[in-house]
């Protein structure tokens, strides 16, 4: 039996056992009267009812929308109505350190003399990592820079790894693998812990790389001495073209990860006044504006 029954039953039986205002018993006004307090009682307690129902009812919308309100305020809801949680912080790029060249990892800097990762035209620098080997590489470029693992010192069957400015403003490790002068992708990649930034007109990126791979002709190991090819250039929707330069430079000796050095090439602005024959023109001319002609 529902609750409004109940309590009309109870209301009922109450107001048939109340003598004083009851008539007599089997009386056809005792009959009507009874009937007549019973249809205002139903109507009493349908009354109440209602009321009980539309104040539930309000109370549910009105908490509903509270519910709503707070829920949109967080902001959990995409643009399309779709949930979706918040993104995890991103760690930025770490700041390359150059006074740890030379002693924890090997560094090779190209541009201007006491130049360092943020303004040298090319930087490079290795430290082996348990069985990897890290790199790190910066280049004055919107394009990519990268470095290549050669048995001689020119282009031609190596192993090439390259860090890549897209369109989308993104920087990504690729594997190259020279034919000749032309640099062919290579799908199989051994960079990992891959990590880039490109920011005030350099492209910076650092990965790592197994010492030991199985044998592949484009993968070299890196356990063996290579020589090491500077390169870096322009990029067009993310596909690397020509280096910026003709002669890109290259380690003078063979580079072994066990070693670590700090070297140091100028750049073709700062080698003017370093090479012998310049100098000895130098000397000569000061000789000449000395003593005169005869």
């Amino acid at each position: 039996m529902s609750p409004l029954l109940l309590a009309a039953s109870l209301l009922l039986a109450a107001v048939s056992a109340n003598p004083a205002e009851e008539p007599l018993a089997g009386s056809p006004g005792g009959r009507e009267a009874e009937q007549e307090s019973g249809r205002i009682v139903l109507e009493e307690l349908e009354k109440s009812g209602l009321q009980l129902e539309e104040a539930g009812a309000e109370q549910h919308q009105e908490s509903y929308s509270t519910f709503a309100a707070e829920f949109f305020e967080t902001r959990y809801w995409g643009d399309e109505g779709y949930a979706f949680p918040s993104p995890p912080p991103v760690d930025p790029f770490a700041k390359i350190r150059v006074d740890d060249c030379g002693k924890t990892k090997g560094c090779f800097r190209y541009g201007k003399p006491g130049c360092d990762a943020d303004t040298c035209d090319y930087f490079l620098s290795y430290r082996r990592i348990g069985a990897d080997v890290e790199f790190e590489l910066s280049a004055d470029t919107d394009g990519w820079v990268a470095v290549g693992f050669s048995s001689d010192k020119l282009m031609g069957g190596d192993d090439v790894m390259a860090c890549v400015h897209d369109d989308n403003g993104r920087v990504r490790i690729q594997h190259f693998y020279n034919v000749g002068q032309w640099a062919k992708e290579i799908k199989r990649n051994p960079a990992r812990d891959e990590e880039g930034i490109f920011e005030n007109n350099r492209v910076t990126c650092r990965f790592k790389r197994p010492v030991y791979v199985p044998r592949d002709e484009t993968i070299i190991d890196l356990h063996l001495s290579w020589y090491y090819l500077f390169a870096w250039g322009p990029a067009i929707q993310g596909s690397i073209t020509r280096h910026d330069i003709d002669s890109p430079p290259v380690s003078e000796d063979v580079v072994s990860i066990y070693k670590y050095e700090d070297v140091f090439m100028p750049s073709a602005a700062y080698q003017t006044f370093s090479s012998p024959f310049c100098l000895l023109l130098i000397v000569a001319l000061t000789f000449y504006i000395l003593m005169g002609t005869p």
